[in-house]
């Protein structure tokens, strides 16, 4: 599905449903260097199961005209002004690392939108270490392996190897390859420059659920714990044996976790009531 938000071309996936504003709406968003096939599982799955849904490519990120945006609250006000583009006046989003910074911006900054947050292997400072930065910088190849090593945590997870010639590690490099040139060190760069999380975490008045992996080295669950102490109405869901790709380590587990917390979500009013 494309959208114009600020006169630029907005992609979003759908589930593989035609997209209706009149079901509760769930928005995806994606982490840094990615796009929104990480959601696949989830958002088939919901697309079918009574909701619409918004796996969104950030600007400048797989389907989405750029340019980058710079900083997460930008990021977050133009996933606000893509729910208006897509004529939802509230909605959950689902988060993941840099998307769960997005979310917690959005549901604190503009509280009235936001129906409930999902962040999936988050923390606050979501800081990057200066190897990693200097690497998204400089040496892009490196980083990418450093990532698909610390994202995930080496032992037999489920969908690990389900065929012959399919290996996630090679599936994670490929989806960071197919993005463009300086996306990486902008989202880091992003990522680690973001304050404002603690107040707007604060500031949120809807439920939120944290999805983290128990061995997830990239954001680690201690990670976590301010925000946790921050929101009002906060649960935790730990994946064992679970690193920081949890969308491709434990796809199944995420999906129950979500299928759960969204179960409660408002129905939208009628347009013009």
């Amino acid at each position: 599905m494309l959208l114009d938000v600020a006169g630029r071309k907005a992609y979003a996936y759908t589930g593989g449903r035609i997209f209706d504003p009149a079901l509760p709406t769930v928005v995806f968003v994606h982490g840094g260097q990615q796009d929104h096939s990480i959601w696949i599982l989830q958002t088939r799955y919901l697309a079918h199961h009574g909701y619409s849904v918004l796996a969104v490519d950030l600007p400048g990120h797989g389907r989405s005209e750029g340019p980058l945006l710079t900083t997460i609250e930008a990021m977050s006000d133009w996933v606000l002004r893509l729910l208006d583009a897509a004529g939802v006046r509230r909605a959950a989003i689902v988060g993941h690392s840099m998307g769960s910074l997005i979310a917690i911006e959005a549901a604190g900054s503009e509280p009235s939108r936001v129906d409930r947050v999902a962040l999936v292997g988050t923390a606050f400072p979501m800081k990057v270490s200066d190897a990693l930065l200097a690497a998204a910088r400089e040496d892009e190849a490196s980083a990418f392996d450093m990532i698909n090593m610390w994202s995930r945590t080496g032992i037999t997870h489920r969908p690990g190897s389900p065929g012959p010639g399919f290996s996630v590690l090679n599936q994670g490099r490929r989806l960071m390859e197919r993005q463009k040139p300086g996306v990486l060190f902008n989202d880091f760069n992003a990522c680690n420059a973001y304050e404002g999380g603690l107040e707007r975490a604060g500031a949120m008045s809807c439920p939120a659920l944290f999805v983290l992996g128990a061995r997830d080295m990239m954001t680690p669950l201690r990670g976590a714990r301010s925000l946790i102490d921050a929101m009002p109405d906060a649960s935790i869901v730990e994946i064992p044996g679970c690193g920081h790709a949890m969308t491709d380590e434990r796809p199944d587990a995420v999906l129950a976790a979500l299928r759960g917390f969204l179960a409660g979500m408002e129905r939208p009013a009628p347009v013009g009531a």
